[in-house]
């Protein structure tokens, strides 16, 4: 290995001396801290929840703090958000009569534990609080629940996708974009083609190249080997109440063709395309997070090479690189889930060891 600072040049991106980050190619971290501490109280607070209906009054009043750490990457012009923020805010209700009098004025809080951009597609857990606990105050912590909670979710989604979209970082983004230069054409073909000619044959390549980019399809292939029958490995991933046991979430496996099934608390789910007992599982993939139409092919085959050892080969295609909220990670984490979620958790739940 050279050492530093006698590495490849080609292999180096070298600092312009005006500061340029031309097409973000280097790596760029944003703190976003503050900007989600500004978004969500811009979005949460003095919230209009109930006014008067059933004679309740409820809003929202202020963020009380956001903890934890927010912040966007950008490399080569992708944003990687990245967060685990945790949020309180405090929220006011009042009670009255059917003559307008008022029965209770009481004061509560809202906590959001946990948000994460690992859990980009999933709402997060809200609690309700609040600080006078008889029987109106419990009415009025219902109302909130009931009809507070879905509009503080709202919020917290388009937090979830601002950041996605690269959050502060965007506008800077945006500026930092530097036009693509037109490809250059050598002399000798400008003299015995013509510049016209070429420049044509260039902007078609160039169109080919960005239409073979924008498919932004992966495909992930794993091989893995088992202490096991065939038959036994393949009975566990089509055997709901199995499915179960390894991964401690809720699944509903059909076991017939054209069958739909759907696992780790429907977070996937998809159809049976061709089953061979022992052999061979083909199904169609989608994962809730995933654009809106867009489907995976997932091909497991099943081969014993001797008896009570299986080699099993995944080849999981049209995996999309990003998710419908912009995230990168979307094949890394697919194969990570297929090698720790599912693989691993069989060979430690049912004994499989290599």
């Amino acid at each position: 290995m050279a050492k530093y600072g006698e590495g490849d040049k080609r292999w180096i991106v070298e600092e312009r001396s005006d500061g340029t980050n031309v097409h973000n190619w280097h790596w760029a971290e944003t703190n976003c801290l503050e900007w989600s501490r500004s978004f969500l109280s811009n979005h949460l607070s003095n919230m209009p929840v109930l006014e008067g209906e059933g004679g309740i009054y409820l809003k929202t009043t202020k963020i009380e703090k956001v903890d934890g750490e927010a912040y966007v990457n950008i490399r080569k012009g992708k944003i990687i958000p990245g967060y685990e923020i945790s949020v309180s805010l405090s929220w006011e209700g009042e009670a009255r009569d059917s003559a307008g009098k008022t029965l209770l004025k009481a004061e509560g809080g809202v906590e959001i534990p946990y948000i994460a951009d690992e859990n980009a597609d999933e709402d997060p857990e809200v609690k309700v609080s609040i600080k006078d606990d008889g029987p109106i105050g419990k009415m009025l912590k219902e109302a909130m629940l009931s009809k507070g909670k879905p509009l503080i979710l709202d919020k917290v989604r388009a937090y979830v996708q601002s950041m996605a979209k690269g959050g502060p970082a965007k506008d800077d983004l945006e500026t930092k974009k530097v036009a693509p230069k037109e490809q250059a054409v050598p002399a000798a073909a400008v003299k015995k083609e013509g510049v016209v000619e070429k420049k044509e044959e260039v902007k078609e390549e160039v169109k080919k190249k960005k239409k073979e980019e924008k498919k932004g399809f992966k495909t992930i292939t794993l091989t893995e080997r088992f202490n096991c029958r065939a038959r036994d490995l393949y009975e566990i991933l089509m055997d709901e109440n199995r499915w179960k046991g390894f991964t401690q979430s809720n699944a509903r496996i059909s076991k017939e063709v054209g069958g739909p099934f759907s696992i780790f608390d429907g977070s996937v789910t998809g159809t049976n395309l061709e089953l061979q007992e022992g052999k061979l599982i083909v199904q169609k993939w989608r994962f809730g997070s995933w654009p809106d139409g867009v489907e995976s092919m997932v091909r497991l085959t099943f081969e014993e090479l001797e008896a009570g050892v299986t080699i099993v080969k995944l080849a999981h295609t049209d995996v999309p690189e990003e998710d419908r909220y912009g995230n990168a990670t979307v094949v890394e984490n697919t194969e990570r889930g297929w090698r720790d979620l599912i693989f691993h958790k069989i060979r430690a739940v049912f004994g499989f060891g290599i």
